[in-house]
Formats: structure tokens, sequence, C-alpha cells
């Protein structure tokens, strides 16, 4: 008899989630993300609740979504593989309540979440996901580049909280400033000695990874972009402009140590954007001095009394240690 309950109850479960995929299915012309978003998590509370009805549904064990793959595979076809009904399990684990997922996002870009086990990073990415409208691999390589981490690392406890729940605004200039960028997808080996003309071009060569590096807002104006004072020609190596804060930003490139000539040298250009090319409605223009290394201490005086839109970040041209940084997260958490 026990048997027969037991297969009468898995007949169901397969029934439900064979219905509930129909229905989905149906609906898909017109809400084709909506729907199948919801319609997974459903199967996934589905799987868990079964898991959850007692002893007389132990025997499925570690074997009931082994099952589940092949017998909704056979009925359905694609969907049903063992990896997504796993995913369609921790995604109702995830999130408990339907509506905390966001319809904005596709099954595939929760997998990637999914695989986030820290829910203050997975919020991040979630977050980020949205507002700068990131395709899967896009959420890839950002995830891959450790950006929660990178920006969590330099704000207290509040600021990383903030950071996790509503992701990354941009309203001030210190909002698109990094440190360190990471340019790993140059393919700069570590102890090869580049030109910053070389640097330069292969950022012009990937300059969608770049940008995506650099964040939401960023539109590429030129290289080398002229700058004449008097009879004499100066070149800034790359000028941006930035959508929502309405203002020229312009990078410098330096292949080693930012020095104080540096920031004097890029004063000097946002003086002249500031006077020569913002028009009316832009906003005061901010410069980046981008060096492999920096000496905080030097860089602190060179900047005295220097124009607040002006900044001086590393960049690396390796992915950082993860676990260094999340370690310090979670001491700044604990304090």
């Amino acid at each position: 008899m026990n048997n027969l309950t037991n297969q009468k109850d898995y007949n169901e479960l397969v029934s439900q989630i064979s219905a509930t995929y129909n229905q989905g299915r149906q609906q898909a012309i017109q809400t084709v993300n909506i729907q199948l978003v919801t319609t997974y998590w459903e199967i996934g509370r589905y799987i868990v609740e079964f898991e959850q009805g007692g002893l007389e549904r132990a025997v499925y064990g570690k074997s009931l979504i082994n099952n589940l793959a092949t017998d909704l595979s056979r009925l359905h076809g694609k969907g049903f593989s063992r990896s997504n009904l796993i995913y369609m399990r921790l995604f109702y684990l995830e999130y408990p309540i339907s509506e905390k997922a966001s319809h904005l996002l596709s099954w595939s870009h929760y997998v990637e979440l999914l695989k986030i086990e820290d829910k203050l990073e997975r919020s991040f990415y979630e977050k980020q996901s949205i507002l700068e409208k990131w395709s899967i691999p896009e959420l890839k390589r950002q995830k891959k580049a450790s950006l929660f981490l990178r920006l969590a690392a330099s704000k207290d406890k509040e600021g990383i909280l903030h950071l996790a729940k509503q992701g990354q605004s941009v309203s001030r200039p210190e909002d698109v400033i990094r440190d360190p960028y990471i340019l790993d997808f140059l393919k700069i080996p570590e102890l090869y000695h580049y030109s910053e003309t070389e640097l330069e071009g292969r950022i012009i060569e990937h300059l969608q990874h770049f940008l995506l590096e650099l964040g939401k807002g960023f539109a590429f104006i030129g290289r080398q972009y002229r700058v004449t004072l008097g009879n004499r020609h100066h070149y800034v190596d790359l000028v941006f402009y930035h959508r929502i804060l309405k203002c020229f930003i312009l990078i410098d490139l330096k292949k080693s140590e930012a020095g104080y000539e540096d920031v004097g040298q890029m004063n000097m250009y946002l003086g002249y954007f500031e006077n020569e090319e913002k028009t009316e409605g832009d906003n005061p223009p901010i410069g980046i001095v981008l060096a492999r290394e920096k000496d905080d201490l030097l860089i602190q005086y060179a900047m005295h009394n220097v124009s607040s839109q002006l900044f001086v970040s590393k960049y690396q041209l390796y992915l950082p240690n993860k676990e260094e940084l999340r370690a310090a997260i979670e001491e700044t958490l604990n304090e």
C-alpha cells in the first residue's frame, strides 16, 4: 500500500510540475521572462514541499532529482536537466517569497546569481544587473573581477550593507571611481615591458570590456584628444562623457608609478575642459590618473588644494585575490 501511495504522490508531483510548466509555456509569448522565472520558482517549491512530506517520501532520497530529470525531460524535452532542477530547488529556498525575485532578470541571470553563496554579495550583483542591464556575459565578467568585493573593501559597515541592498548608485564623482581597476582582459603578461601607447591601444581594442569595467553611464569620445595651449599641443589619452553625471571624464594612463607631475598635468587638462570644452548644462569635468602603482602619501600632498574632481587610481593586469578582499570585508562587518 505504501509503495502505491508513494508512487501516487510522485505521479502527482510530476503532474503538478508538468501542469505548471505547460501553463507557463502557453503564456510565454507575452511574458516570457516573468512567467519562466515564476514557473521555475513554483517548480522549486513543489520539489521542496515534496521532500518535506515525511518518511513515506524519504524512499526517493537523493534519487528524486534524477528521477524528475528523466521523467520531465521525457515529457517536455529541454529545460529539465538535473542541474536546472537543482537550481529551481535552490531558487525557491533562497527566494522563499516569489515576489522577492525580480522579473527584470532572466532565469539565466538567476542561475549565475545562485552560484554566489554570500547573500550580501549576491544581492549586490542582482541589483547591479538590473541597474546596468547586464547581459549574462557581463554579469559573469563582473563576478570574475570581484566587483562587489573591490567596491565594498573601501567602505564602512553601513556602506557595505547599503551597497549590497541598493547596488552602486551614481550621483557624485566619487561614485564612478574604482581603485583598483581590473584590466585582466588586456591579456598583458605580468612581467611584460609595455609602453603607455601599447596600453592605450589594447584598451581601445577591448573598449567594450573597458567600458564595462568603468561602469554605467560612460560614453567614449576619443583617444589622444588634443589640447592646444599657445603654440604647444598636449594630448589626453582617453576622453569619455558620463551621461548620468553630465560631464567629461578624462583618463591619463601611466605604465608605472603616478607622480606629482601627473597630477599637475591632469589638473591642467581639467582647467582646459572646464573653460574650453564644457557647454551649457555640463557639470565640471572629472580627471583620473590611472597608474600601475601609486604612493598614497605622495599623492595626498600632490593633490593639496587641487581640484576635488581629480582622482588617482591604480590598475591591475590580473584578477584580485578574492579571499583577501572577503576577509577584509568580514572584519569590517564584524566590528
